[in-house]
């Protein structure tokens, strides 16, 4: 299944900064697949999140202090599988990290849309969809793809990118 490129609130790619906070803990410890919950301070950014169509997006995130971007599956909305009450934005990133790293910021472009936010029948189902996210992910932003090239986008180094208050930005 390939990813959709349409806008979807925003055009793509858009660039956003979130501090890591902690967030309900069901990512590493009942899915298998440990989320950075992303939060947004600005009002601005704010009103950019909720225009996000919620659904899994994809694209490179990298946290404050790497050298390098790395690819990432990124959850936008209420997790209709758990009827939480309120839009998160959760970042899987496809790599293993030995820490964890709350209270860093991390960065992302987003450049795809994978999928609409959906309730899931059974736990197994939901993790079976993440699964196929990831994979989405992986094909899509492989060597040679289309977006290899945003992975090194100035919008990581910027002076702002390891300190910077939390942002969505569209450039």
């Amino acid at each position: 299944m390939p990813a959709v490129t349409a806008s979807l609130g925003l055009p793509l790619p858009f660039f956003m900064r979130g501090l890591v906070v902690k967030g309900f803990q069901r990512g590493s410890k009942e899915l298998g697949f440990p989320t950075a919950n992303l939060e947004f301070a600005t009002a601005e950014a704010k009103q950019l999140k909720a225009r996000l169509q919620q659904g899994v997006y994809f694209g490179f995130a990298r946290v404050a202090g790497e050298k390098e971007s790395k690819m990432m599956a990124m959850s936008v909305g209420d997790n209709p599988h758990y009827g939480n009450a309120d839009v998160t934005v959760e970042v899987h990133i496809l790599h293993e990290y030995p820490n964890d790293f709350y209270g860093k910021m991390v960065t992302c472009v987003v450049v795809g849309y994978v999928r609409p936010m959906v309730p899931f029948d059974t736990l197994d189902a939901l993790i079976a969809a993440i699964n196929n996210d990831c994979m989405i992910t992986r094909e899509s932003l492989k060597v040679g793809s289309q977006y290899e090239h945003l992975a090194n986008h100035p919008f990581f180094t910027h002076p702002d990118a390891g300190h910077a208050a939390p942002a969505l930005a569209l450039m």
